[in-house]
């Protein structure tokens, strides 16, 4: 299949399925770390493939790496008696509903339902969807978690890691937690951390480059074209805040280590760039027409056509790098999603 890329923009090309990561580099014969890691630099308009062990080598003494300690629920769950239904939980809302998604085919393709349908899922619980959450896929949607105590509870007992067409096999929650995983709340993994080890780790201490936490609760994807991230909940605590503003007072750069964490970070920042200690909600979507205060920087995957993480990677280090990054990451077969490989964006 010929890997030839058809661009008309940043955000729109096409991805050879070939592209495409269908297993972890576990099964691949490498370690978690052992991923392609593609370096493009604004400043300089470089881009250049490395080791994902090469990272600490890349940034500088006194640089912020900002991680995101979400840890992955197992958030898909088998419908009774439909066959290939399942239902994705994304989000808790404040009023104890979910915000859910249906998916056919095993929980592999969209699949619209009726309103007010109520479905029976495995040990006793129930969830029925109440209303449409805006113009997209979402529901609210009200879940007994029948003999569990709570949800999460119930999710542990009986629910399975989301997945999409492209991961042709299930596999365990434990290939879709990160390293820095504390605190569980995502329906899907914040997986741009995935290939860092607690060696990997060590090393960037070695070499002056500080990891700090935030935490943002990330709900089902978005990379269905044109489609905004939906509301999620966040934290930024009071060191992390510090830290990074302390950092770039001194001339350091902060870098995000996935969408989630700008995302979470963006949220936390004032007009003239401080952080500030802030947890809740957030809708905020980086474009452009928003862009970055305090993120420097951004490692993350490989993203989808006409995403809308597309914009706030345009938003980091603008659409000209974005396009030369992507363009090469298909030429030298670079792999996608969130078992691939990944993409250092520097200014």
């Amino acid at each position: 299949m010929s890997t030839a890329v058809e661009r008309t923009s940043a955000l729109d090309f096409s991805l050879p399925a070939e592209l495409e990561a269908h297993e972890p580099p576990e099964a691949r014969g490498l370690s978690r770390d052992g991923v392609r890691l593609l370096v493009g630099r604004r400043a300089r308009g470089e881009v250049s493939t490395h080791a994902f062990t090469d990272l600490p080598g890349l940034l500088n003494p006194g640089d912020v790496l900002v991680v995101n300690t979400s840890a992955t629920l197992p958030a898909a769950v088998p419908v009774d008696d439909r066959r290939g239904l399942a239902v994705h939980l994304s989000t808790p809302l404040a009023d104890g509903t979910w915000l859910v998604e249906t998916r056919g085919d095993g929980g592999l393709t969209p699949r619209a339902e009726p309103a007010a349908t109520r479905y029976r899922l495995p040990g006793g619980a129930t969830v029925e969807l109440r209303r449409p959450f805006g113009p997209g896929r979402l529901w609210v949607a009200a879940i007994d978690p029948g003999r569990a105590r709570t949800v999460l509870e119930y999710l542990h007992r009986h629910g399975r890691p989301i997945r999409y067409p492209y991961v042709d096999r299930a596999w365990p929650l434990s290939c879709y937690q990160t390293v820095f995983a504390r605190h569980p709340g995502s329906a899907e993994m914040p997986s741009a951390a995935r290939p860092f080890t607690d060696r990997l780790v060590t090393d960037l201490a070695t070499a002056g480059v500080l990891v700090v936490p935030v935490r943002l609760h990330t709900g089902v994807a978005s990379f269905e074209a044109d489609e905004p991230p939906y509301p999620e909940r966040f934290v930024v605590p009071d060191t992390t805040a510090r830290v990074v503003n302390e950092a770039r007072a001194a001339g350091h750069r902060a870098i995000a280590v996935g969408t989630t964490s700008v995302r979470a970070l963006e949220s936390a920042v004032t007009e003239d760039g401080a952080v500030v200690a802030t947890a809740g909600w957030t809708d905020l979507v980086i474009t452009p027409e928003r862009p970055v205060r305090a993120v420097d920087g951004l490692l993350t995957g490989f993203h989808e056509p006409r995403a809308s993480h597309l914009r706030m990677l345009t938003a980091v280090v603008g659409t000209e790098l974005i396009a030369r990054c992507y363009a090469e990451a298909i030429s030298s077969r670079l792999l996608w999603h969130e078992f691939g490989d990944t993409n250092l964006l520097l200014p």
